[in-house]
């Protein structure tokens, strides 16, 4: 008798326990900070400001903070793969799950010059991408040439068109040859034009570029068939 009181104790003070909120509650998603704009810049970074490189596999909030009409914030992964929309402004919240792999977030408009990825969980990172032998250096001059008909090319001086380019400061002899083109420069941290638009002749420009991404060159009046680019690479 006395130990089937015992007993009686003992399960009366467990169930008490529980109920007085022994449970355990359920863990609360960590949260992260994406912004995109107002400039051309991206990021994705933890609540103490930290870029994010690595996480852990779960549930993660993301508060996404779209401060330009012209960018997007774009995020896309394993099961992942959400976007706010170009022309709106805002702030939106995100609940992801995110699992082992690589992801990626972009401005979808320029993804050459705003983007980012990180790791989630042990992921082997692959050495990175050697430049192609054929990438041109700040060593070599180059030659922007637009008109007199409807094209527009840069070449290098042995007359090589350029497709790819490492980060330098480069000599550019830039060639207007008619009254109705111009020829117009664009880059990361870059931009230049002939002008006025009846401008005709040859200047020689310095062109930084800094920072990888992709230099355009067109006419401005005729962009729609005179145009062209190259893609810049890491030194």
């Amino acid at each position: 008798m006395r130990r089937l009181a015992v007993l009686a104790i003992a399960l009366f003070v467990v169930a008490s326990l529980g109920a007085a909120g022994g449970e355990a509650t359920p863990a609360q998603a960590t949260k992260l900070q994406a912004r995109v704009g107002p400039g051309f810049t991206i990021s994705l970074s933890t609540e103490t400001g930290a870029r994010v490189t690595n996480l852990d596999p779960g549930t993660y909030e993301i508060t996404v903070d779209d401060m330009s009409e012209e960018h997007n914030f774009h995020l896309r992964g394993p099961g992942v793969d959400r976007a706010t929309e170009i022309g709106d402004v805002g702030t939106q919240q995100w609940t992801v799950t995110l699992r082992d792999g690589t992801y990626t977030y972009v401005c979808d408009p320029h993804q050459g010059q705003m983007r980012g990825s990180f790791t989630v969980g042990n992921v082997t990172t692959p050495p990175p991408t050697k430049p192609p032998s054929n990438v041109v250096t700040p060593r070599s001059k180059l030659q922007l040439t637009s008109g007199p008909g409807f094209s527009i090319a840069l070449k290098t001086a042995a007359g090589k068109a350029v497709k790819s380019m490492r980060t330098g400061t480069y000599t550019v002899v830039v060639r207007d040859r008619s009254q109705i083109h111009n020829a117009h420069l664009v880059a990361p941290g870059y931009n230049r034009a002939t002008k006025p638009l009846a401008y005709r002749g040859t200047q020689t420009w310095k062109v930084k570029l800094a920072k990888v991404g992709t230099l355009r060159f067109l006419c401005d009046p005729h962009a729609a068939q005179m145009k062209g680019s190259a893609r810049i690479v890491r030194t």
